[in-house]
């Protein structure tokens, strides 16, 4: 199957354990750049183990053993001299709840700006304004950016910490079931949002939910008992899969 062109992310022979139990089996596969690539599979597949390998967050899991590479603009997050830090400021990361910081809503999204050294207050406030606006909360909170950001509803601060997460300037943005916790028009708001960022970013949701992968993916894998069965285009891997498991899955067989 043909492989992206370009990408900043290049996965190879990723197997994942814990405690001595697969979780991924030998993945290896190219996400291309600034597209939506959808990870698809039935729960317990390996999809949250391979998005949390992308920026190195399964190393927070006791008894994980990770064996391959995953590379980042060609340097291998997994390298014992790899410079993690660095590496995780290029990602952005949704998780499926949203998980605001106690404090205002300004002061999400100036966090990571103020922790890379920025401490002008002209250019954090212009910083908050353009990722708020990004987020598509700016119109909602700019009368209130000294509330807390708990004050939200829960669709409002998954948008805020899609700003945070942007304000930071990533290239990638990891998105793990990101509308699961959220209602019909949230959902739609943050779907909206990812098909408006598309072009500026590397975007990789992990979802359970095959109309969502349909109206976002541009690429698609398919993982099945944490080996990778099927990938490619979406139109491809959901029009014409090759293999009986991805049919099974879409055709709603196996679940």
């Amino acid at each position: 199957m043909p492989e992206p062109s370009t990408t900043h992310i290049s996965v190879r022979n990723l197997s994942v354990h814990y405690g001595g139990q697969p979780a991924l089996k030998n993945v290896s596969v190219n996400i291309p750049d600034r597209k939506i690539t959808a990870v698809l599979g039935p729960s317990g597949c390996g999809k949250t183990t391979f998005l949390r390998c992308l920026n190195r967050l399964v190393d927070t899991v006791d008894g994980v053993s990770v064996s391959g590479q995953v590379l980042v603009d060609g340097e291998d997050l997994f390298d014992p001299a790899a410079e993690v830090t660095h590496i995780r400021k290029k990602m952005g990361l949704l998780s499926q709840r949203p998980y605001p910081l106690p404090m205002s809503i300004y002061d999400n999204v100036a966090y990571g700006p103020r922790i890379h050294g920025q401490s002008d207050r002209g250019e954090l406030d212009a910083l908050v304004e353009h990722h708020l606006k990004l987020a598509g909360l700016w119109d909602e909170v700019k009368g209130r950016l000294r509330a807390p950001a708990t004050s939200l509803s829960i669709g409002q601060q998954q948008r805020l910490c899609l700003a945070r997460g942007l304000a930071v300037g990533p290239e990638i943005i990891l998105a793990d079931e990101p509308t699961s916790a959220l209602d019909p028009i949230s959902s739609a708001h943050i779907e909206g949002k990812f098909k408006e960022l598309r072009d500026q970013y590397t975007i990789v949701i992990v979802t359970h939910i095959l109309r969502q992968a349909r109206r976002l993916a541009d690429y698609v894998i398919f993982m099945y008992m944490g080996e990778l069965v099927e990938h490619g285009p979406a139109a491809e891997v959901f029009n014409a899969p090759r293999e009986k498991q991805t049919r099974e899955y879409i055709s709603g067989v196996i679940s």
